[in-house]
């Protein structure tokens, strides 16, 4: 009966504003286009959920999500925070609580595990940030300066349901209640961003789900050279990071994929057409291929182009989460897994 409710409830929604259907938003994987292998989970995977680990299998999932135009996650070198990170004393989480909203909408924030500066989960040291879409990373962020950051920086970043331009954001930010200096922005260095639930404190299959998909996506990410963390400099890549609460914990492990357009640029590639056991060839990213500094802002950053949330998932999954969304933007098990997320290169949204 809930089931049915909440399906009828997403319907209504979706009729009344105009939103992607499921199977609109994102390509869903098909044997015929991407080869046998999208109909079976991994058969390698070794990690296992705990025999306890019980989550809702049958409550429809699309659609229910509520909208948001940017993401910020801070960097705090912790995986577990108090219930609500706002109330962390002393925090940017809790200086982002205190200030003014956006001009561009609703702001979701997040704490991560990202490591801070100093390696230590001090919050009176300087820290820094992540804002999404904009896939930038900010730097030399106290909780004095998060009203200028706002008003400065977030309010003039691209949103999730803003076209695919280049970015036109300032590299630096002052503050006159700074008392680090300005801060400093610049892109990150990633492809993908993958982030993961670990909050243990709201709930504990969140804490226990969080580090075992981060091990098996790592499993399959490494021989593609693609394992990265924030602290690895090297272009390209996929970065894995825990953060706090995002709702619908019953559905653990839940999963958001920020993808920069066609990240690999085999985003189109047929993978039943390839010879069998060959896998299509990664491009690279601008800076591996010799174009730095300027020669690499002519090409101009654009972003993210798409955020592909998932819940459900389990270890079995990964190999088929690498091999279609992280690397091609597609969803395997859309009707039992994709949560919603928007596409900016289409102009679709879930919600």
């Amino acid at each position: 009966m809930a089931a049915t409710v909440m399906s009828l409830f997403g319907g209504a929604k979706r009729a009344l504003s105009g939103s992607a259907r499921q199977s609109e938003l994102f390509a869903q994987t098909r044997r015929d286009v991407d080869g046998e292998a999208c109909e079976h989970d991994c058969d390698s995977c070794t990690v296992k959920y705990p025999r306890h680990f019980k989550i809702e299998e049958t409550h429809p999932l699309y659609g229910l999500i509520k909208p948001w135009s940017t993401h910020v996650i801070v960097a705090t070198s912790k995986s577990d925070w108090v219930r609500s990170v706002e109330d962390e004393r002393g925090s940017v989480m809790e200086a982002f609580g205190h200030a003014s909203k956006p001009g561009n909408g609703r702001l979701m924030l997040s704490a991560s595990n990202m490591n801070t500066p100093n390696n230590t989960p001090d919050y009176s040291q300087p820290t820094s940030i992540l804002v999404l879409p904009a896939f930038t990373v900010v730097k030399n962020v106290t909780p004095p300066a998060v009203p200028s950051l706002i008003n400065k920086y977030i309010s003039h970043a691209p949103t999730t349901s803003d076209p695919i331009e280049p970015l036109s954001l300032p590299k630096t930010i002052s503050s006159s209640k700074s008392a680090v200096g300005d801060m400093v922005a610049h892109p990150c260095p990633h492809r993908v961003i993958v982030l993961l639930c670990s909050h243990r404190s709201r709930d504990a299959r969140c804490g226990q789900s969080a580090p075992l998909i981060k091990k098996e996506l790592e499993r399959h990410l490494r021989p593609l050279g693609l394992d990265r963390d924030l602290d690895d400099e090297r272009p390209g890549g996929v970065g894995i990071y825990f953060i706090n609460h995002v709702g619908g914990h019953k559905y653990s492990a839940n999963m958001m994929v920020y993808r920069r357009p066609d990240a690999f640029g085999i985003d189109t590639v047929q993978r039943a057409k390839l010879p069998p056991g060959q896998e299509p060839k990664l491009v690279k990213p601008v800076g591996e291929e010799g174009e730095e500094g300027e020669d690499a802002e002519k090409k101009g950053d654009v972003g993210a182009g798409q955020c592909i949330w998932l819940a459900r998932v389990r270890p079995e999954d990964c190999e088929n989460i690498v091999r279609y969304t992280i690397l091609q933007g597609k969803v395997v098990k859309g009707g039992k897994q994709l949560r919603g997320g928007f596409d900016r290169t289409t102009g679709m949204m879930s919600w």
